[in-house]
């Protein structure tokens, strides 16, 4: 002591270092609960001398209490004597103290001791914080069974980066150059044991955050900045009430289920209640935020919970759903469907927020495959984008919850998250909410995965992912929130992981213990979510028991008075029905046939307009070429090809208001380089798409043609969410190769072809899938349509009734159409395509539709359409309107044909060959050669529409030739193709007419043989079989 007083006493006068500020330093007190310092020494004694035994004794006094309890005397001084413990100079205090005389520091204990905070000290003090930031993740509390036991990295030791227990209370300086949180700038000094104590709390507690590996640094800080805060954030008693009600609706909703129907498979949420609590805060936030719209969709788990808690389907009607029971059907506007369990359904409602907003909630409906329904979802949110003008995709946003087993190992969430920043599919970010029961089924994570956490293929996205113990509902609705936030903010996508566990098995019914033993007997000696939560707040006072009990028995209540009224609950409105689809029909009820011809004027004034380039622009000199004999067929000096007339029907539908939308691998060249719907400037690289400038002030993206990410999968799904949001549009998704339609085979089977039937959800999506028998080998010739007519739902043995008083106007044939699931044609003129585009929009009612597009037709010289062909005028007369062929005459014989039901019959025709598509062609070709055309022994009559088939049209086909002999003709092995799904009609045909059937049953097959393979990979074997099919087929003796 007497050396630091020399020492100090050499740099200073006693006036100097005790007078002002210091004596305002020595007369401030400590903690309340402190002990009594001694009685302070006069201000006017201290400044005769510094070695007066006054101060002196007073000095050493304090350093003695310092040494038997630091807590006992003021925290400067002992800031002071710690400073002198750990060896910092007497030279440095007394200078410091020079500088807080002059006023350059707040505080001279720390100026002190900052002056002997090393460089080194400050680079490891850096790291050790960035060692928290990038690896605290991996020491947090995340399994509320504690089975997870990971050491933790040993750079979150202080001992690692050289601190000791003697650093512990020394305070230092962690400011870094343009950095937020513990390293900002600005932040005060803290000891070394405050410091970590907050870096424990903020990265080694019930969360784990995961955002180091993003390379923005603007991002990173905006994180820091709300978790790096000087304290622990902390809820209000209100805020902490509203998450108890919410908490407890979450587990005796399950409860109350489990109680009522305890045989009954529901995927209850018990293990991860606090989900419910975590989404409600998410979808405040986000309200708070500007979102009027939020998509949902989500696996089985949970669902029942999130249907009746979160999107507040009523629970009534939930209830009901558990009895299993249809409806009975019998009056028309009743929509019933074949129906799905209840834990597959959705629903849409509006709600209000806790803040008082109000925001509409979408839950898609989805099947058991996990994860399929994920950019269903997007694409339902970036057409609600889309309609709403949503530019800056605030307003509308999807929720994706998943399964840890499922978001490591589907393939499609890599597809949904890589949709994330494309152009054309972003939706401004997704938040995604993991509910990880750390098994998968039955399999363990370390047999599912090879990552340490199933979210980590988010990282390739440079998301960030916030890891939080389920069991700490607080921290769940904390970074709920704090993923809202983000993704208004940033719009980009955001995960969080909420680590629970499952309280039964995959079911209610199904037994755990047989493959997790120890995990189990965790769970069965485990308080939920609910239970410590209760306790948590009654330890702290937050809550009263009545508090509790009022909201226990509020909830039971309401489930107890809700179940009583489910007896007697009935649908107010068609719950299939959006506010878009008002108007639209059920299949129970009649459409109107609508003609799809377009006004001669039209077609001029939106061909004129799709073929004109700026004079600015540059074209390829071929694409110049191209346009230039798009406009010789607008003016009717060439007729129309395929690209022409898909072209005319795009821009009429958009000139009539409609939006339009075609996505999929190259579809803007389109894969045969035959479309040309974007075009590059060749001197600019600019872009420019004819039809988006159809007519003046046209909405930017009314018309859309976009190349899609290397997905099948994720893009079909995608374009069929969007096409759910409004009847009002077009939209497409084409294939590269029919082939490559397989890679999307869920979409098909579980969405698009019983979608409807299941959910009651129409779409009208178009799939362009091109198929066709060219000697390109076995992975480029079908797409498999075989597959798409063994979906059909139609029987082929019941021939749908005909009222011949409607025949010319087309309404004959009831609600055929609107019965079945899908469409499936094989166009072979580009009229008929266009007919086709343009019938989708043009009924009261959509359907899906499955085009068999061709590749060697889109520039076959036969395979063309005159203009006249796409007007509204009848090509005969009786006939109203003009609509898609559904079945084409043969072009030989008496002419014009008649379309009367009853034609003149055409007896010397001794066969009738019925095919689809391309092979017409080469048919035609060859009847031609032979000569067969002017003999008139051979009819050749294309089926345009196999699903609903045209059974009506073939009878009279039939009729018309009544000694011909019925032949199927296609390209595809005989196990493929159309000949199974035709055959069985054919004879339903047959025996309409009184006529016999071939003794063996089976209509005779002109076609490949039946094969493993869909073609032969070799040109010359092909060429033989397509003569040979050929030649059976026109060949009356075979």
């Amino acid at each position: 002591m007497a050396l630091l007083l020399r020492t100090v006493r050499a740099h200073a006068g006693p006036a100097q270092l005790l007078g002002g500020r210091l004596s305002r330093l020595l007369q401030t007190s400590g903690n309340a609960n402190e002990p009594a310092a001694p009685k302070p020494v006069a201000i006017s004694k201290l400044k005769d001398s510094f070695n007066d035994a006054t101060s002196v004794a007073y000095l050493e006094e304090l350093e003695k209490r310092f040494h038997k309890d630091p807590k006992s005397i003021d925290r400067t001084w002992a800031a002071f004597f710690g400073n002198l413990d750990r060896g910092v100079s007497g030279e440095a205090i007394a200078e410091a103290y020079d500088a807080f005389e002059k006023g350059k520091t707040a505080s001279p204990m720390t100026h002190a001791s900052l002056s002997t905070q090393t460089i080194q000290e400050s680079m490891r003090l850096i790291l050790m914080v960035r060692a928290y930031q990038v690896l605290g993740h991996h020491a947090a509390s995340l399994d509320p069974l504690g089975l997870d036991a990971r050491a933790p990295p040993p750079e979150l030791d202080p001992l690692w980066w050289g601190f000791t227990e003697s650093d512990m209370d020394r305070e230092f300086f962690l400011g870094s150059w343009n950095q937020a949180g513990f390293l900002a700038e600005g932040r005060p000094t803290r000891t070394l044991r405050e410091v970590l104590t907050r870096l424990k709390e903020t990265y080694c507690s019930s969360i784990g955050y995961e955002y180091m590996h993003m390379h923005e640094s603007d991002k990173c800080n905006w994180i820091r900045e709300r978790i790096e805060t000087i304290d622990p954030p902390a809820y209000s008693k209100k805020e902490k009430l509203a998450i108890l009600d919410r908490l407890a609706w979450s587990d005796m909703f399950e409860t109350f289920l489990a109680n009522k129907y305890t045989a009954a498979k529901r995927f209850g949420l018990e293990g991860a209640e606090s989900l419910i609590p975590g989404m409600k805060a998410l979808i405040d936030k986000a309200a708070d935020m500007g979102v009027e719209n939020i998509v949902i969709g989500m696996p089985h788990r949970g669902r029942l919970n999130v249907l009746g808690n979160v999107v507040r389907k009523p629970l009534s009607q939930i209830f009901v759903e558990f009895s299993g029971t249809p409806k009975d059907g019998s009056d028309p506007s009743d929509y019933t469907g074949s129906g799905d369990v209840k834990y597959h359904l959705g629903t849409s409602f509006a709600r209000p927020t806790i803040n008082g907003k109000r925001v509409y909630l979408s839950l898609v409906a989805n099947p058991s495959h996990l994860e399929a329904v994920n950019t269903v979802v997007l694409g339902k949110t970036r057409a609600k984008q889309y309609y709403t003008d949503d530019h800056d995709r605030g307003r509308a946003m999807p929720i994706l919850l998943h399964g840890d087993g499922a978001f490591s190992g589907q393939g499609i969430v890599y597809e949904t998250l890589d949709m994330s920043g494309l152009v054309d599919y972003t939706v401004g970010g997704c938040v995604h909410l993991v509910v990880n029961n750390q098994v998968a089924f039955t399999t363990d994570p370390k047999e599912g995965r090879s990552s340490p956490y199933c979210t980590d293929v988010a990282k390739s996205l440079n998301s960030p992912i916030f890891h939080v113990n389920g069991d700490d509902v607080e921290a769940v609705v904390r970074v709920c929130m704090l993923a809202a936030e983000w993704r208004q903010t940033w719009k980009t996508d955001v995960v969080v992981d909420l680590v629970c566990y499952r309280k039964y098995g995959h079911n209610e019914i199904d037994e755990p213990m047989f493959t997790q033993p120890l995990m189990y007997k965790k769970i069965k000696a485990h308080r939920n979510s609910h239970q410590q939560y209760v306790d948590q707040l009654l330890r702290e006072g937050s809550v009263t028991e009545e508090d509790v009990k009022a909201i226990h028995t509020k909830v039971l209540s309401i489930l107890d008075s809700e179940f009583a009224a489910s007896k007697e609950y009935k649908p107010k409105e068609k719950d299939w029905l959006a506010s878009h689809w008002q108007g639209f029909m059920s299949p129970a009820q009649m459409s109107r046939i609508r003609n799809t011809g377009v006004p001669s004027e039209m077609l001029q004034q939106v061909g004129r307009a799709i073929t004109e380039l700026p004079a600015s622009f540059t074209p390829h000199r071929q694409i110049k070429k191209v346009y230039e004999q798009r406009r010789a067929m607008v003016e009717g000096k060439e007729p129309v090809d395929w690209a022409m007339a898909e072209a005319l029907a795009f821009g009429t539908l958009v000139s009539e208001g409609n939006h339009v939308r075609l996505s999929g691998q190259d579809v803007e060249r389109g894969t045969f380089s035959h479309r040309h719907a974007l075009l590059h400037d060749q001197s600019t690289g600019a872009k420019y798409v004819p039809i988006g400038h159809v007519f003046s002030g046209q909405k930017p993206g009314q018309f859309t043609v976009c190349n899609s990410s290397l997905s099948e999968f994720g893009v079909l799904g995608f374009e069929l969410g969007y096409s759910m949001e409004n009847p009002n549009s077009l939209v497409l998704w084409e294939a590269q190769f029919g082939d490559f339609a397989n890679s999307a085979q869920i979409i098909f089977d579980q969405f698009l072809s019983s979608g409807e039937a299941k959910w009651l959800r129409q779409s009208g999506l178009v799939c362009l899938l091109p198929h066709g028998y060219d000697g390109q080998g076995p992975e480029h010739s079908s797409a498999r349509l075989e597959r798409f007519l063994q979906m059909c739902d139609e029987n082929p043995y019941v021939m749908p009734p005909v009222d011949e008083s409607q025949w010319f106007t087309g309404a004959h044939l009831g609600t055929q159409v609107q019965s079945a699931n899908w469409q499936v044609v094989n166009v072979t003129t580009p009229a008929n395509y266009f007919h086709a585009l343009r019938r989708q929009v043009h009924r009261r009612f959509r359907k899906p539709l499955i085009v068999m597009s061709p590749k060697n037709l889109l520039r076959h010289p036969k395979c063309k359409s005159p203009l006249d062909e796409f007007d509204d005028h009848a090509e005969d007369a009786g006939i109203v309107g003009v609509r898609f062929k559904r079945l084409i005459m043969d072009d030989t014989g008496v002419l014009p044909k008649s379309r009367a039901p009853r034609p003149q019959e055409e007896t010397g025709v001794k066969r009738l060959v019925l095919c689809s598509g391309k092979v017409w062609y080469d048919l035609h070709a060859e009847r031609e050669k032979r000569g067969l055309d002017k003999e008139g022994s051979v009819a050749l009559v294309r089926v345009e529409q196999l699903v609903p088939f045209p059974f009506d049209l073939v009878v009279r086909e039939m009729r018309r030739y009544p000694n011909a002999e019925v032949v199927w003709c296609q390209e595809e092995p005989m196990n493929m193709g159309a000949y199974f799904h035709v055959q069985p009609r054919l004879v339903s045909c047959l025996l309409s007419l009184g006529r016999s059937v071939p003794a063996d049953g089976r209509i005779k097959y002109a076609g490949r043989a039946p094969s493993a393979a869909t073609s032969t990979g070799y040109i010359a074997v092909h060429l033989r079989e397509q003569a040979e099919l050929v030649d059976k087929a026109l060949n009356v003796n075979y």
